[in-house]
């Protein structure tokens, strides 16, 4: 399996993030490139230029789009996703994440710790709405998946 060398977010339309949502973009993006699994299936007997991939990510048209190019710099595919499967996860991911950014500043590592499970399953749910939509796209594993999500919440915020 193949993978992201260099991944980019086309964020000139976004209002600029919080320090908390620079922060998570950061360590997703540093995550994703350190370990990752990502592939394009053969798509009608054509040959996919292969990888390591450069993925830039964005939203035109109220639409999530992955361009991604192979290892030569040609362009390898291009997908646009409905924002609409995304919308209700990641609501609640940026609802449970602001929860715990407030808890982190003042709760006890119980009640710190109780958040975080629940933005955990936020995110792996967020993870398989992204695996879905990607089927027959691209292959990601779920780590890969989860860091993905991730970036997807960042250029949602402000979509």
């Amino acid at each position: 399996m193949s993978h992201i060398s260099h991944i980019e977010i086309d964020d000139r339309n976004l209002p600029p993030p919080t320090p908390e949502i620079e922060q998570e973009r950061k360590v997703a993006m540093f995550d994703l490139l350190e370990d990752n699994s990502f592939d394009l299936p053969k798509r009608d007997d054509r040959a996919v230029p292969a990888g390591p991939y450069s993925v830039e990510l964005a939203i035109r048209d109220k639409r999530l789009v992955f361009d991604v190019e192979g290892q030569n710099g040609e362009k390898a595919a291009e997908f646009h996703l409905s924002l609409s499967p995304f919308r209700q996860v990641v609501k609640d991911y940026w609802a449970i994440c602001k929860s715990y950014f407030d808890a982190v500043k003042s709760l006890p590592p119980s009640q710190i710790e109780t958040i975080d499970m629940a933005r955990r399953g936020i995110h792996n749910e967020g993870a398989r709405v992204l695996q879905e939509r990607l089927e027959g796209k691209a292959d990601v594993d779920n780590s890969t998946a989860r860091r993905l999500f991730t970036l997807i919440c960042v250029l949602h915020f402000g979509g």
